[in-house]
């Protein structure tokens, strides 16, 4: 079964490496073999690889604002409104009323979510992408914790 999308590469790596204190991008040439056995064609493995490439330097490029609940409003361009439909944009801000994101890591989001290929993105794909943006961000263990709780316990229903 060959697997199709960018962010299915990215689920299965999160799957299976996120309980690892491995570095994703220490060895790509043996994560390469791996996915590739795993039935990942060779542009969504390269393409993934350069998500989480990108994810990182996000990281070293963030600034530490102070956590506060903002009273500013996230307008979204064109591009941005097509990618993530009303639902998505939705608990994006939820995701911040409660405090899971702040603006910073809204934006990383946003930026990982516009740098996958294809024209939308459902709830579901977009949690998992909030899912990796915290668990990549130090200091987010309590929001990644919480949506880590969201996203398997909506998989295990799911799935009964």
């Amino acid at each position: 079964m060959m697997k199709e999308s960018v962010l299915d590469v990215l689920m299965y790596l999160f799957e299976n490496y996120m309980n690892e204190e491995a570095d994703v991008g220490q060895d790509r040439e043996t994560l390469k073999t791996e996915l590739g056995r795993a039935g990942f064609h060779d542009r969504e493995i390269a393409k993934a690889l350069d998500w989480l490439e990108g994810l990182a330097e996000l990281q070293h490029t963030s600034v530490d604002l102070p956590r506060k609940p903002s009273q500013s409003i996230r307008v979204y361009s064109d591009r941005e409104c097509e990618k993530l439909d009303i639902d998505s944009r939705g608990f994006l801000l939820f995701l911040e009323q409660v405090g899971v994101l702040d603006h910073t890591t809204r934006e990383m989001v946003i930026d990982r979510v516009m740098a996958l290929e294809g024209a939308d993105m459902d709830l579901d794909q977009l949690k998992w992408v909030i899912l990796m943006v915290l668990f990549n961000q130090p200091g987010q263990e309590a929001a990644f914790a919480w949506m880590e709780d969201l996203v398997l316990d909506e998989m295990e229903s799911t799935l009964h």
